[in-house]
This record gives structure tokens, C-alpha cells and sequence, in this order.
């Protein structure tokens, strides 16, 4: 099944909003430190907005998304990303308030559309047949990678071209438009509650932790070529200015990486196995780069792990899918978003702890010590669990590599 497939007028229109939805979510960070930057301490300020804003995203995905309902999940998905858009107009429109307020508003941003990517994510999958599930969610990654790609210039572009309230008013029109959007797509998904077999929604959604510790390890991974990556540059003696050029090119390589899995379909391996041995692809690629001397060695490192972090991604997501029953999976979805954004969270302390008594390319070598801890604690996991196809509700036909 190809990339052309896709190209109907529901799945461009899902395209069309997914970006509205996502845009602002990949903008908000630094657009909150460039909207109180020029207060006294505003890059402290402006770092601890982001920090809430990212709690609120977990903490609304955790408690939202399992809330979802298929029958009407347009309407709960309408109402967060409704909100949401209010949030940022607020933000946008009173620069100057006091930082509870703003740091109550940014909570406010992150947590109430946070059920939006699980969500619309199964509302692409439930329009489409199962053969085009690995084409689609490659198509997902992909553009979701070039999203983050965008969204650092589009907001430095508004921020110190015209005025740094623009990204955030910006934001709210996106959600706003994504939120209209919405009416144009299904109003749900298909959903059975009995494959679940009696068991609960929480303890069938726990059964897939060591998928959702992998979604950690890699985003734990993507927060050191971040966050680090400047003062590593600097260690080396090359210019810091490198930084986005660099991390522009990692997102394109990811997109690329997303565009190659999808365009193949199988691969060899099992889902589970592919999405632990390309993070240990990635892992190598990150722990090479905080070693490498030069700036070539370190571009073609941060090159390399993009474009298997793309495939980290969609294997994993196919693996959720894989190993929980259809009736769950939105909610899956947005459990791992959540996880996704604790292992992000706590890499960034770890490397803020390491880089205040030792070097830069030793805070990225100790972040990597971690996630292969992830990465072991997830492999084990998975050796005492049972096969997929014995999972209640679990497609038989996806356990070779991904339908």
C-alpha cells in the first residue's frame, strides 16, 4: 500500500487539522520564553512557563485522553482544542499579567487539548483499512516532524520581527481553525467494548508498559540533542550558532526516516523488536555525537539518529496498536503522549543536574546511561509478558512486522 492512498479529501482535511491542532503545541515553549523575555529574569520566567505548560500537556493527556468516548469523541476533542485556543488568545492578549496568571493559563493550554493527538490520531486510523495502518502513521510521523521542524523559526520570525505576543495569538487562530475543522471529520471511531474481556480500561492500558517506557527512553534521547546540544557545541569550540541548523536537520531526517519506513510496510522483526533495535541505533548516534570532535562527525551522527528515530516512532505506536485491544487505543495514544512528555521532562532535569558539575559531553553520556536502562527495563519487560496475539482483542496478522 502506497503514499498515494492517502491523498483522498478526508485524509488531506485530517492533514489540515492535525496541523492546526499541532503547530501551537510545537510553538508554545519558546514563544512563552520569548513573550517574557524582556522582563527582569524573563528566560527563568520564561522556562518555568514552558515547564508548566508541559506538566499541564501530561497531566491533561493522562486524565483526558482514557476519558475519551468513541461515539462522540469529536465533540470532547472540539471542546479541549475550543479551550486550548481561548488559553493562548489569553496569554497573547496580556503579556504584562502577573505569572501565576500566565503560568495558569499555560497549564490551562497544555491540558486541555491534550487528548487531541491520541484522539485524531484514531480518528485517521478508523477511516482507512487496517493494510494502510503502517502508511499512515509514517505519514503521521512525518508531518508531525516537519510541524517541529517549522515551528522554532516561525516563532523567532513573529517573536523579534514584528511583536513577541504574535506566536501565541497565532496559536490560538491555529487551534481555532483546527477546532472548526474537526466538524468535517468522523464524529468517532468504531469501538467494542467487550474485546477488553471484562478487564478494565486502567488495567488493560497498563498492560502495555514497557511499550509506553520506550516512547520515554526516546524522547529522553531527543531531549539531550535539545537541550545539550549548544553547550556541547560550545565544549568543542564550534559555534553555538550551528545548534538550529542542526536540529533543523535532524526533524528532516526524521521526516525522511517516517517517509522510507512507511514506503517499505514490513520489515523484518517483530514491531516490538524493531522499535527496541532502532532505539539502540539511536542511542549509539546521540552517544557518538557527545564523543565526536568535529562538526561534520557530529552532523552526521544527529543526521543518522533522526532518521531512525522516525522509525523508533511509528513501530512503537504499531506495537501499541499491536498489543491492546481496538477499544483502547485512543487512550493508549495519549497515555504514551503523556509518558512521552515525563521521559522528556526528566532527561532535561538529569542534564541541568550533570552539566552544573561536569561537562556537556558527559551529561549527554549519563542521559544515555539512562535510557539504556529504559531500553533494558522495556526488553525485560517484554520477555515476561505474553505474546501479542494472546492479548485480549490483539490482530494475530500484525505480529510479523505491521500488517
Amino acid at each position: 500500500m502506497g503514499y498515494r492512498q492517502l491523498a483522498t479529501r478526508p485524509v488531506v482535511g485530517w492533514g489540515l487539522v492535525a496541523v492546526g491542532a499541532r503547530l501551537p503545541v510545537a510553538m508554545a515553549p519558546l514563544a512563552f520564553v520569548f513573550l517574557v523575555r524582556e522582563r527582569p529574569g524573563g528566560s527563568a520566567l520564561g522556562a518555568g512557563i514552558a515547564a508548566v505548560y508541559v506538566i499541564g500537556e501530561v497531566v491533561g493527556a493522562a486524565v483526558l485522553g482514557p476519558r475519551l468516548r468513541p461515539v462522540r469523541a469529536r465533540g470532547q476533542l472540539a471542546g479541549g482544542l475550543a479551550i486550548g485556543a481561548c488559553a493562548f488568545a489569553a496569554l497573547g492578549l496580556l503579556p504584562d499579567a502577573h505569572p501565576v496568571v500566565l503560568g495558569a493559563l499555560a497549564a490551562l493550554a497544555g491540558a486541555a487539548p491534550a487528548a487531541a493527538p491520541g484522539g485524531l490520531r484514531a480518528l485517521l486510523t478508523a477511516q482507512l483499512p487496517e493494510a494502510l495502518a503502517v502508511t499512515a502513521l509514517s505519514a503521521e510521523s512525518m508531518l508531525t516532524n516537519v510541524v517541529w521542524a517549522v515551528a522554532p523559526a516561525l516563532v523567532g520570525a513573529l517573536a523579534l520581527g514584528l511583536a513577541p505576543p504574535l506566536p501565541l495569538l497565532l496559536a490560538a487562530v491555529l487551534m481555532a481553525a483546527a477546532t472548526a475543522g474537526l466538524w468535517a471529520l468522523p464524529v468517532g471511531w468504531p469501538a467494542d467494548a467487550g474485546d477488553r474481556r471484562g478487564a478494565s480500561m486502567g488495567r488493560t492500558l497498563a498492560g502495555a508498559w514497557p511499550i509506553y517506557l520506550t516512547g520515554a527512553a526516546a524522547m529522553a534521547l531527543l531531549a539531550l540533542a535539545e537541550l545539550v546540544l549548544p553547550a556541547l557545541l560550545e565544549q568543542r569550540a564550534i559555534g553555538v550558532g550551528w545548534a538550529g541548523p542542526l536540529l533543523a536537520g535532524y526533524s528532516v531526517a526524521a521526516a525522511t526516516g517516517a517517509v522510507l519506513y512507511g514506503a517499505r510496510g514490513t520489515w523484518p522483526g517483530s514491531l516490538r523488536a524493531q522499535s527496541l533495535v532502532l532505539l539502540l541505533g539511536v542511542t549509539g548516534c546521540v552517544a557518538f555525537a557527545a564523543t565526536a570532535g568535529s562538526l561534520p562527525w557530529i552532523a552526521g551522527a544527529l543526521l543518522v539518529a533522526g532518521l531512525l528515530q522516525s522509525g523508533v516512532q511509528v513501530s512503537r505506536t504499531l506495537a501499541l496498536r499491536e498489543a491492546l485491544p481496538p477499544s483502547t487505543h485512543a487512550a493508549a495514544y495519549s497515555v504514551l503522549y503523556a509518558v512521552v512528555g515525563v521521559g522528556y521532562a526528566a532527561s532535561a532535569a538529569l542534564a541541568g543536574a550533570v552539566q552544573s558539575a561536569a561537562p556537556p559531553s558527559v551529561a549527554v553520556l549519563v542521559g544515555v546511561g539512562l535510557t539504556l536502562l529504559l531500553v533494558a527495563a522495556s526488553a525485560l519487560g517484554e520477555l515476561r509478558g505474553r505474546r501479542p496475539a494472546e492479548r485480549p482483542g490483539a490482530d494475530p496478522s500484525l505480529a510479523e512486522g505491521g500488517g
